[in-house]
C-alpha cells in the first residue's frame, strides 16, 4: 500500500508546478486546544526532525485524528540562532490559496451574480479573452490560457513566463506586477490548447478568477476574502498581502539557493513581494487557520452542497476540481483525500484532509541552508506525512 500511495502522490502531488519547486530553486471550525495536554505522539515528532534532517531549514505539522489534536515543529526558526519555528507561526501557503479563490468564486455562483459555465469574459470584458473560456474552466485548469509563470510541455520544451526563480528572480523579489498586467502578459502568448478539451495547471486563471471576483464585486480582493470568508470564520493568522513583502507576527525564516557567475549563493527570501503569483498563490496563514478554513469549506459552512461536490469533482486527467485536489488513497488510508499544497521560494505547504474532517493533516515546510535537491526532499515530505498520518505507516 505504501508504494501504491506514493506513486500516486508522485504523480497527482508533484505534477503541480508549484507544489514541485517549494524551496524553490528547482526548475474543521472550533478553536483548537493548545500543544499543552496534547497527546504523546512521538512518531509525529521524528517524522519532521527526519525532514529537516533530509534538508529542510524548519517544519511545523498540525494533525487532527481520533487520537485528538498534535502541534509540533523541528529545525530552526531563523539560521545562526537557537531556537524551533513556532507551532503557531505563519507562513507563505503557496497555491493553497487558490482552494481560498475558488470559494470566492463559487460563492458568487451560489449567489447567482456569476454563472459557472458562463463564459468569462461576460464578466471580464476589457481583456478580450476567447469567449468559450468559461468561469469553470478557470478554476479547473481547462482554460487553455497560456500559464504566465512558464509553461512545460512533456517533450521537455520550456517556454519562458515571467522571471520566478534563479538570479533574474533574486534581483526583481521585491517588484510588483499588477493582477491585470500578469493577465495581459498571459493574453499574448499563444494559449496551450483549444478551451474546454485538455487540462494544464495554469496560474493565470486564478489571476483571472481574482479579477472576475473583483469586477462583479466592485471590491478589492483582498476584502471580499476577509468579508466572505476570513471574518466569518475567524481567521485572524490569514491574509493576502497584495505586493507587501513582510510576514508579520511569529514565523520561521526561509532560504534560496541560486547560483550567480557559477558560484552558489545562499540568501533570506522571508520577505518578498508575491504580487508576480497574485490570487493563485500569495497568501499568508498558519496550521491552525488552514484546518479551520478546511474543515468550514468541507463541512458546508462556505458553499451549498451541490456546488462543495462539484468542487470536489475531480477531472479525469488531473484528480483536480474546482480549486481541490482529489487522491483515492485506499481505504487502509481514509479512502478519498483532498488537498492542494503548494509552494514559493523558500517555502512550501501540505494540505490534507478526509471528506468528512475526521482526519487532517496541515504542514509548513522551509528551506534553509541545505544543498539537497528541493524537489525531491518536498517529494519525500508528503510521502512520509501522508503515509504515516493516513496510513498509519513509517516510510
Amino acid at each position: 500500500m505504501t508504494h501504491n500511495i506514493n506513486s500516486r502522490i508522485s504523480r497527482r502531488v508533484g505534477a503541480t508546478a508549484l507544489a514541485a519547486t517549494l524551496l524553490a530553486g528547482a526548475a474543521v471550525g472550533s478553536a483548537l486546544p493548545a500543544a499543552a495536554g496534547q497527546p504523546h505522539r512521538p512518531e509525529l515528532q521524528q517524522a519532521i526532525e527526519s525532514l529537516v534532517d533530509a534538508g529542510f531549514g524548519g517544519v511545523q505539522l498540525r494533525v487532527h485524528d481520533q487520537r485528538g489534536d498534535w502541534v509540533g515543529s523541528a529545525g530552526l526558526r531563523k539560521l545562526g540562532e537557537p531556537g524551533k519555528p513556532p507551532t503557531n507561526g505563519r507562513f507563505r501557503i503557496g497555491s493553497n490559496t487558490k482552494v481560498f479563490t475558488a470559494t470566492l468564486v463559487l460563492q458568487l455562483v451560489a449567489e447567482g451574480k456569476v454563472g459557472l459555465d458562463s463564459p468569462a469574459a461576460d464578466y471580464l470584458p476589457q481583456f478580450a479573452l476567447d469567449r468559450r473560456i468559461t468561469v469553470r474552466m478557470l478554476l479547473a485548469h481547462t482554460s487553455g490560457l497560456f500559464n504566465h509563470t512558464g509553461e512545460y510541455y512533456p517533450d521537455g520544451t520550456v517556454v519562458p513566463g515571467i522571471p520566478w526563480q534563479g538570479k533574474e528572480w533574486v534581483d526583481l523579489r521585491f517588484h510588483t506586477y499588477q493582477p491585470a498586467e500578469l493577465l495581459r502578459y498571459a493574453l499574448a502568448k499563444p494559449p496551450r490548447f483549444a478551451p474546454g478539451t485538455d487540462w494544464n495547471y495554469a496560474n493565470t486563471n486564478y489571476v483571472a478568477a481574482r479579477l472576475l471576483v473583483e469586477q462583479v464585486t466592485g471590491r478589492p480582493f483582498a476584502e471580499e476574502l476577509q468579508r466572505r470568508i476570513l471574518r466569518p470564520l475567524g481567521l485572524r493568522d490569514t491574509v493576502s498581502p497584495g505586493a507587501a513583502p513582510e510576514i508579520t507576527g511569529p514565523h520561521a525564516h526561509s532560504y534560496y539557493r541560486y547560483q550567480d557567475a557559477g558560484q552558489w549563493q545562499l540568501i533570506d527570501v522571508t520577505r518578498q513581494n508575491p504580487s508576480w503569483i497574485s490570487s493563485a498563490g500569495d497568501m499568508i496563514s498558519t496550521t491552525r487557520d488552514l484546518r479551520t478554513f478546511f474543515a468550514g469549506l468541507l463541512g458546508g459552512r462556505l458553499l451549498p452542497a451541490p456546488l462543495l461536490t462539484q468542487m470536489r469533482t475531480p477531472h479525469p486527467k488531473s484528480g483536480f476540481g474546482l480549486g481541490l485536489r482529489v487522491l483515492e488513497a485506499g481505504p487502509s488510508c481514509g479512502g478519498t483525500l483532498l488537498y492542494h499544497n503548494g509552494g514559493v521560494i523558500g517555502s512550501g505547504t501540505l494540505l490534507y484532509s478526509t471528506p468528512d474532517g475526521s482526519r487532517t493533516m496541515e504542514a509548513s515546510l522551509t528551506a534553509g541552508d541545505s544543498a539537497a535537491d528541493p524537489s525531491a526532499v518536498f517529494q519525500q515530505a508528503q510521502e512520509k506525512l501522508v503515509n504515516l498520518v493516513f496510513c498509519g505507516k513509517l516510510s
